[in-house]
């Protein structure tokens, strides 16, 4: 089948997600930031952003790194290659869609 310029089927689903679309907006620029920096940009609770963070990381587009400093826990999200990669693609996509032009190839 032709790749259409119209295609949604080719938006990436795990991204598309409101709070993953912030997360990943977010960490496109920051590359890395911590647990309650990314709850305060996104504005969700904490489970409903460790549960976003999860499908991220199972996709490979997030790293996440639990450690102690001193005795508080301390949770690092950090984009990925394949993140990066995926995050252009995205974007990509929906220029695509928005303006009616194929993605680059």
């Amino acid at each position: 089948m032709a790749d259409l310029p119209l295609d949604y089927r080719a938006i990436d689903d795990t991204i598309h997600g409101r709070v993953r679309l912030a997360t990943m907006a977010y960490l496109s620029s920051a590359e890395c930031a911590d647990f309650g920096e990314l709850r305060a940009r996104t504005g969700v609770s904490d489970g409903n952003l460790s549960v976003h963070l999860r499908k991220l990381e199972d996709a490979g587009y997030v790293a996440i790194e639990k450690r102690f400093e001193g005795k508080k826990p301390v949770t690092t999200a950090c984009l990925t290659e394949a993140g990066r990669e995926a995050w252009i693609a995205y974007l990509d996509r929906m220029k695509a869609m928005l303006f009616g032009a194929a993605p680059p190839a």
